[in-house]
């Protein structure tokens, strides 16, 4: 049976409007609540699988709050959010749009809305070198809420470092109790972590967990899943009852490892796994279609052609000769996952395998091509958490209600 509804201290504040601390108590879908000298820092890696990697890639991509948001149950019909943002810009490059808050009360979006202000992260893609230029507080508002008890949930951007700084309404707070739904833990590259999404609450993973009624902690990590050990050990240690796993675009893109160290570290990652979840449903899924990879290994570089226009593309910089010297490629990687789940789930039934080309494959790329080559766009991303949310969460799926 579910906790009663628990209420948050307020301090009051301005113009008749409460503040409330933000705590742990009020998020999903963040592993570590860092302190900072603004207020705190959602991370979706704990601090000490952070101290592992020194990767910049990596700092900024599982501090990018994708999935995370502020959940609880109030009446007020005006919410304020203080944040302190880090944008990411490109030398040379227009400016990217801002990241987008969702609003979402009883499960339903109400409202968009952005900050201004925040931190810029100027990167010059042809050095690889980067430069923080730091800005204000800004606040995110929406008002004219219904005045009734609602659920309350404030998506943060997928895209955007995120300090939270201060919550204001102008009724009181409470928290609203775990365990009400499933919860779903996906790992994945940064098409999981959103890419090109609209919004937060519509990468294809919010829009899975939406349709699957399940509450999502998403560890989708842009350039960062590398099968590295600590966050198969993050991903062991966080409760889940479902977790899916997606493999292989970021091993290619980046070169990282052949064919002969890929197979033992996908047996390492799954084995980890299980220490912590031994007959949690486990699928893991292959890479979706991405025509410059299926058959030439990487690194992915970047093509600068249309930079000026704002359109950075990339293409692959590998040798198809080079597979028979163990480097990987898409179908290199979609073949071997397939034989090791099968291998595996002789002895593991809650173990299953998809292929990424089920949500997206060559007649989405006819219909819906990747604007980059490497990423999908807002209207990929419903398709494919329209697609997972049928495969996986479906009757027969590995994820229904009934189990498995």
């Amino acid at each position: 049976m579910s906790q009663p509804h628990e209420p948050v201290e307020p301090v009051p504040g301005p113009s008749g409007r409460t503040t409330t601390p933000i705590t742990a108590e009020l998020l999903r879908g963040a592993l570590d609540l860092e302190r900072t000298a603004h207020g705190v820092l959602p991370h979706r890696l704990p601090a000490w699988a952070r101290a592992q990697c020194a990767d910049g890639q990596l700092a900024m991509a599982e501090a990018q709050p994708s999935g995370v948001r502020l959940v609880f149950r109030t009446r007020a019909t005006v919410v304020e959010l203080d944040t302190l943002r880090t944008k990411t810009a490109y030398v040379g490059a227009p400016p990217r749009p801002d990241g987008v808050y969702d609003l979402l009360v009883d499960g339903r979006l109400a409202g968009q809305s952005h900050v201004t202000g925040g931190n810029v992260l100027m990167v010059d893609m042809t050095t690889g070198s980067a430069e923080t230029r730091p800005g204000p507080v800004g606040t995110v508002r929406f008002a004219g809420l219904p005045d009734r008890p609602k659920d309350v949930e404030i998506w943060l951007p997928y895209n955007e470092l995120t300090e939270l700084v201060a919550l204001r309404t102008d009724a009181p707070v409470e928290t609203l109790p775990q365990g009400r739904r499933r919860v779903w833990l996906h790992h994945g590259s940064s098409i999981s972590h959103g890419s090109d999404a609209a919004s937060p609450s519509t990468t294809w993973p919010a829009l899975a967990a939406s349709l699957g009624e399940v509450e999502l902690v998403n560890l989708g990590l842009g350039g960062s899943a590398l099968l590295d050990p600590f966050t198969a050990r993050a991903m062991r240690d966080t409760p889940a009852d479902l977790i899916s796993v997606k493999i292989g675009i970021n091993l290619v893109n980046m070169d990282l490892m052949r064919l002969r160290a890929f197979t033992p570290a996908v047996h390492g990652f799954l084995d980890t796994l299980r220490e912590g979840h031994p007959t949690t449903p486990l699928l893991v899924v292959s890479p979706i279609l991405c025509p410059i990879h299926e058959d030439t290994p990487g690194p992915s570089a970047p093509d600068f052609g249309n930079l000026s226009a704002g359109r950075l593309q990339f293409r692959a910089a590998g040798d198809p000769a080079e597979r028979a010297a163990g480097k990987l490629t898409l179908n290199v990687i979609r073949e071997e996952l397939a034989r090791i789940v099968k291998q595996r789930a002789a002895d593991d039934p809650h173990l299953h395998y998809a292929d990424g080309r089920d949500l997206y494959g060559e007649a989405d790329f006819a219909d819906l091509p990747l604007p980059d080559r490497l990423h999908p766009d807002a209207a990929t991303h419903r398709r494919m958490g329209d697609r997972f949310a049928e495969l996986a969460f479906g009757t027969s799926g590995p994820f229904t209600a009934d189990g498995d």
